[in-house]
């Protein structure tokens, strides 16, 4: 983009309402100054969206513009840290004025909410993808992590599953679309489980996925009960609508679609309480879905006691059942 690039800079990005006080020297420099409190960990995290990958061609600007920070915070939230700062590494096609100021909005909204400034990036000249790295604190010693969960610990979500993953395969449903174009990360959440939670993850890929890594990390296995997983009204309704052929999906979809960007975290059962009301206190819904066990891999059943087996265990890079 040569010259161009920092017109665009300049006018989209530089100007923002987020000012930090830990931010000594942001945008318009070679690099960011930034200073870290002394009683704080630094969390940092980033994600990369495509387009055709991570969303479809058709997404506004101002959804792709809060997406490519809001999968961010969920990172920061799954760690139970709270979010300062992002940098930011946007490839275009072109330079169309009207889709950079939408996604700027989309952006610069998101970051106002919780308290983000943007302090850095690059702007180049290629098919669409957007980079952010997000910067996050947390006290000393408190991050949340993915590898301490012990067998006897509950396992809880945050919110409702499935809504995004249905949002793909049925165009026009509105509600479902907000779910997949605006996910809202739960920041707030995360840092409440700091000292209860034993591990956690947020859902990006597919509860199994995700779970999985929790599992991995620990050298654990768990049994979930899917007729337990938390499936939105919305959902639901949609599910019904489009008739008894796609029944499976009410347990596929939460379980593998991923996209919804909410918590997965395990509790050891003498906190369960407390986690509980934490998070009731804030309005976030939760919901206890299964159980971790010492006997390696995921065991997914019915109510009555019946296996169940799912038919996709999330979606990962390069494998060959990887879609768009």
């Amino acid at each position: 983009m040569s010259a161009d690039e920092f017109e665009i800079i300049e006018r989209y990005f530089a100007r923002q309402a987020m000012s930090r006080e830990d931010v000594l020297l942001g945008i318009g420099d070679d690099a960011a100054v930034l200073q870290v409190p002394a009683d704080s960990d630094l969390v940092l995290c980033m994600d990369t969206l495509v387009a055709g990958i991570h969303f479809p061609q058709h997404t506004s600007a101002r959804a792709i513009g809060h997406k490519a920070l809001a999968v961010n915070l969920s990172d920061l939230a799954a760690m139970g840290a709270a979010p300062v700062w992002a940098t930011l590494s946007i490839t275009l096609p072109e330079n169309d004025a009207a889709w950079l100021a939408e996604f700027a909005s989309g952006f610069f909204a998101l970051a106002k909410q919780y308290g983000v400034q943007l302090v850095g990036g690059d702007t180049t000249r290629g098919p669409l993808s957007v980079t952010v790295q997000a910067h996050g604190f947390v006290p000393q010693g408190m991050a949340l992590q993915r590898d301490s969960a012990q067998p006897g610990d509950r396992i809880y979500v945050t919110g409702s599953l499935g809504d995004a993953g249905l949002a793909l395969l049925m165009q026009g449903e509105a509600a479902l679309q907000e779910r997949l174009d605006y996910p809202q990360p739960r920041v707030e959440a995360g840092q409440a489980l700091r000292g209860l939670a034993s591990a956690a993850i947020d859902i990006s890929d597919g509860l199994l996925a995700d779970l999985g890594h929790i599992l991995e990390a620990g050298g654990q296995g768990a049994t979930i009960r899917v007729d337990e997983l938390p499936r939105s009204p919305t959902f639901m309704a949609a599910l019904e609508r489009a008739g008894e052929d796609r029944t499976s999906w009410s347990h596929a979809l939460p379980l593998s679609a991923g996209d919804d960007y909410e918590l997965c975290f395990t509790v050891p059962e003498s906190r369960c309480v407390a986690a509980e009301k934490e998070l009731q206190h804030l309005g976030v819904p939760v919901t206890a879905i299964g159980i971790i066990e010492p006997e390696p891999g995921i065991r997914c059943v019915r109510a009555d006691g019946a296996v169940y087996r799912p038919q996709a265990a999330g979606y990962r890079h390069f494998s060959e059942d990887s879609h768009d």
